[in-house]
């Protein structure tokens, strides 16, 4: 659309297009959020949005657009309406948009967004903005200048940097350092100053800047360098930005000190004397001349020669060596040879001054040819080496040796000179034979060679040495050997599998194969023990658990490689030492202890039990009491649990604790059991009796009164339990004008009318009843007085009273009540059955012709006493229930035949 519009408007629209172009300029540093403020298009063009101008009501409003939607919309937000310019969530990085070519552009379709780089600091985002409609028509360039920030630190190409610097440079020498830091950030923002961390007094740095403004260091050389003191100096380069606060980065600089031909060789000693003997064989050593130089390599090549001033008959009597500075003898010695030779010898290295040294060979003459010494080995012999093996019997020969003397005119004698278990003697029957024999047993491990000199001598006392060389060859006869025969060892607990334990070492005194020590672990070792055969490693392949084992006791073995193998053992003893993995246990998860109430403060309740698997302070064990610490404590020692007070059950006839067990290891472990006190009864408490509350209650009892009705009842409670708990009620005294009338049920209470009463049963009637529990060891009882009247009516409750008011003089029955606590199971023979049902019949007859009179007499009453009745009966009874003891006291009561 954009495209139609502007063929539509042609070359005049055109021209005037060109003749409105602007260009803006905004800066803003890289990094910044999403939404800052870049600038206001509108307000910078001062078009009439910004200036307080409106735009006719007919004129469409304002719209600013980029000219390309390329990759920069992902920097920049442009409002469409207001022309304000943002920065998008893109962040901008000015060191990955503007590279370091002059100029960059990023392409997007139509080419609308460009970074140059008009300086080494400057980096410009390039936008094209079209401003419509057609009367604010214009292209404005708006040119956006990224700011650098301090947001990259000095980087080094490489870690390490090597510079050699030669020994003799002197003070004051520039060394560049190749691979300076590198800082992409531009201005003060980049590498400003390098450092060294440690200059040993002889270094510094320097920073020298190019044309182009690149920053490169120079190594100077502040003092004397000698390779042959030091040869290598490492130390960190340290290169720092100036951004606020300034960025580091570092390397490692080895400085290598190259050597210089600065030493020449020299001799230890300027002069040498040697003495050599007339008769000496060609090539025999004379002497060598060593000269050393302290310098590297070729600087350090010495070679040997003579000087101009040693006579031509010396240096062919003598060799020279040029590379080692041997000398040996290179012509026989006559009689004609000089007795006394002066070598003056170079030592020539590279540029450098020959070292001197005079070698001053002095010549014995030998008049008389020297005895002979003629060997012939029985014993293995190679190059004058004899082999023995350590094994070898005592007397064992190892050559016959023949002595002559050439001139025949002289004595010969012949000796052994050295050390060791050899003999040499004349061998009989044979003049000038000697046999050269074993007198001990050899050992390898003992020693390994000998070296003796067999010396013959004739009267002249002319010496000559025969020397032989007797090398013992090792046998298999040395067992392995441990450091230590009993090996003890301690681990911890727990370990990690494979943890290490020790390593082994046994020495065999035997050489080669025969010395070689295997480890093997004895069959006694457990199977999670490992022993490496090579390295005798022994490692423990589980974790160890001191509760279940504390100590293992094993064998090991070394072996040798020799044939037949030889062995030794050793003991192997591991204590497992404790760490606190084990909570303390209870040998039971709940304890429940009866005790007696009223058991003494301070008694002993009962012992918990607690055990710890762990051992030392860890198996230490302390117990407390989490709840009921004010009437209960614990021995912690022995665990003995106690109460502070005496125990009531009736109070409270159980207690529940929590016990804590808690361990003396770091960190503590501890566990918890549930104790439970249940309080045994004892009979402490006398049956209470609710009902009747006063001994100075009475009950209305009507003559009308059936035998066998229930009159009233004695109610008592005991605070007690179990057989202690159990009542028995009893009548213990009477009064009244016929008191056997009423008795009472020794379980339930109940007071029952037993007999009839007549005319002459009126009156007062006091019943004592004991009320009486079956304790252990001696039941308790209380009393009450039960008072019934008989009469028809109460018609002067005062005299009543003042007869409940009198001491009654009743005497005491000393019967006891018999109460069957279970109940007793009679089997009933079948030949009473039929005298029980004739006389269960009769009674059954009686009973109803009794009733029926009854019957007809209450009738004929009814109608007289009806209105009487209603007066006097206030409170009717129920039987066997509960009564309000509040509304019976001193009432009078009335009980009639339902």
């Amino acid at each position: 659309h954009l495209l139609l519009f502007l063929l539509f408007l042609g070359p005049f629209n055109c021209f005037a297009s060109y003749s409105r172009a602007t260009e803006l300029f905004y800066s803003l540093n890289e990094g910044l959020p999403a939404g800052v403020l870049i600038g206001s298009l509108a307000r910078d063009l001062r078009l009439p949005t910004a200036v307080g101008q409106h735009p006719a009501a007919s004129q469409p409003p304002l719209s600013f657009t980029l000219a390309s939607r390329g990759l920069g919309g992902q920097y920049v937000q442009l409002d469409n309406h207001s022309g304000d310019l943002h920065t998008s969530a893109v962040e901008i990085d000015r060191e990955a948009l503007c590279m370091e070519s002059s100029e960059a552009t990023i392409i997007g379709g139509e080419a609308a967004v460009s970074f140059s780089l008009p300086s080494s600091e400057s980096c410009l985002l390039l936008l094209d903005v079209l401003v419509l409609p057609q009367e604010y028509f214009r292209l404005v360039k708006v040119k956006i200048a990224i700011r650098d920030v301090n947001d990259n630190a000095p980087h080094f190409p490489v870690p390490h940097i090597c510079l050699s610097v030669p020994e003799n440079s002197p003070v004051n020498t520039r060394l560049a350092i190749e691979h300076p830091a590198l800082d992409p950030d531009v201005g003060t923002n980049s590498v400003q100053t390098y450092r060294l961390q440690e200059n040993y007094g002889v270094f510094t740095l320097d920073v020298e800047e190019n044309e182009s403004g690149e920053r490169t260091p120079y190594l100077i050389v502040m003092g004397a360098l000698d390779r042959e003191t030091q040869e290598e100096y490492v130390t960190v380069i340290v290169a720092e930005d100036g951004g606020t606060p300034p960025l580091v980065g570092s390397a490692t600089l080895t400085i290598g000190i190259s050597d210089i031909n600065d030493n020449c060789p020299q001799f230890d000693d300027s002069q040498l004397n040697i003495t050599l003997y007339g008769n000496s064989s060609l090539g025999s050593h004379v002497a060598t001349a060593c000269a050393v130089d302290l310098d590297l390599g070729s600087n350090a090549q010495i070679t040997y020669s003579y000087s101009q001033k040693v006579s031509q008959p010396s240096r062919e009597l003598f060799h020279l060596d040029e590379s080692t500075g041997t000398i040996t003898l290179s012509s026989k010695i006559d009689g004609d040879t000089p007795r006394h030779h002066r070598l003056i010898i170079l030592g020539n290295g590279p540029g450098c001054i020959p070292a001197v040294i005079t070698v001053l060979v002095t010549i014995i003459k030998v008049m008389m040819r020297p005895p002979e010494v003629v060997p012939r080995f029985i014993a293995n012999e190679v190059e004058g080496v004899v082999y023995l093996k350590e094994l070898e019997p005592i007397n064992t020969p190892i050559a016959f040796f023949t002595i002559k003397d050439p001139d025949e005119k002289y004595k010969v004698n012949c000796y052994l000179d050295g050390d060791g278990p050899f003999r040499l003697s004349p061998y009989k029957p044979y003049n000038n034979e000697y046999l050269l024999e074993t007198t001990k047993p050899l050992d390898y491990e003992t020693q390994q060679l000998y070296e003796i000199s067999v010396v013959a001598w004739n009267s002249e006392g002319f010496h000559v040495n025969k020397i032989i060389k007797v090398q013992i060859l090792d046998d298999n006869d040395n067992s392995p050997v441990f450091s230590q025969q009993l090996i003890e060892l301690s681990i911890e607990e727990n370990n990690v599998p494979n943890a290490f334990l020790t390593k082994l070492h046994a020495t065999d005194a035997d050489s080669g194969e025969r010395g070689w020590v295997s480890y093997f672990l004895g069959p006694d070792a457990p199977s999670y023990f490992a022993l490496d055969k090579t390295t005798g490693v022994l490692t423990v392949s589980t974790q160890l658990d001191r509760e279940e084992k504390e100590k293992y006791r094993y064998t090991v073995k070394a072996v040798d490689s020799g044939f037949p193998p030889r062995e030794s053992i050793a003991t192997v003893t591991i204590t497992v030492l404790d760490k606190n993995d084990n909570s303390p246990r209870f040998i039971n998860k709940d304890f429940s202890f009866f005790v007696p109430e009223n058991f003494p403060g301070f008694g002993e309740i009962g012992v918990i039990s607690v055990t710890d698997a762990d051992a030392g302070q860890n198996g230490w064990v302390a117990l407390s009491v989490l709840n009921g610490s004010d009437i209960f404590v614990i021995d912690t020692g022995k665990g003995v649990l106690r109460a502070k007070v005496s125990l009531d059950r009736e109070q409270q006839s159980s207690y529940v604790l929590w016990i804590e067990a808690v361990d003396g290891g770091d960190p503590a472990l501890s566990s918890t059991a549930k104790i439970t006190i249940l309080l045994l009864d004892i009979n402490d408490n006398p049956p209470l009796v609710l009902f009747p509350q006063s001994n100075m209650s009475y009950l209305l009892v009507l003559p009308s009164t059936l035998p066998g009705s229930p009159i009233t009842e004695v109610y008592a409670v005991d605070k007690d339990t179990g057989m202690n708990a159990v009542i028995a009620y009893s009548i213990i005294g009477r009064r009244g004008p016929r008191p056997e009338s009423f008795s009472i049920d020794p379980k339930t209470g109940n007071i029952t009318l037993e007999e009839s009463l007549m005319q002459n049963d009126y009156g007062l009637y006091r019943l004592l009843v004991k009320v009486s529990d079956h304790g252990y060891p001696e039941p308790l009882h209380s009393t009450v007085m039960v008072n019934l009247f008989v009469n028809d009516t109460v018609s002067n409750e005062s005299y009543i009273e003042s007869l409940l008011r009198r001491e009654p003089d009743i005497s005491i029955e000393e019967k006891q009540p018999q109460i069957s606590i279970e109940p007793t199971h009679k089997k009933i023979e079948p030949a009473s059955c039929m005298p029980t049902l004739i006389a269960l019949s009769v009674i059954s007859l009686g009973s109803i012709a009794l009733v029926t009179g009854m019957g007809i007499y209450i009738c004929l009453r009814k109608g007289k006493k009806h209105h009487r009745a209603d007066e006097n009966l206030e409170v009717q009874i129920p039987l066997n229930g509960r009564i309000n003891l509040h509304m019976l006291e001193k009432k009078p009561v009335e009980i009639s035949n339902i």
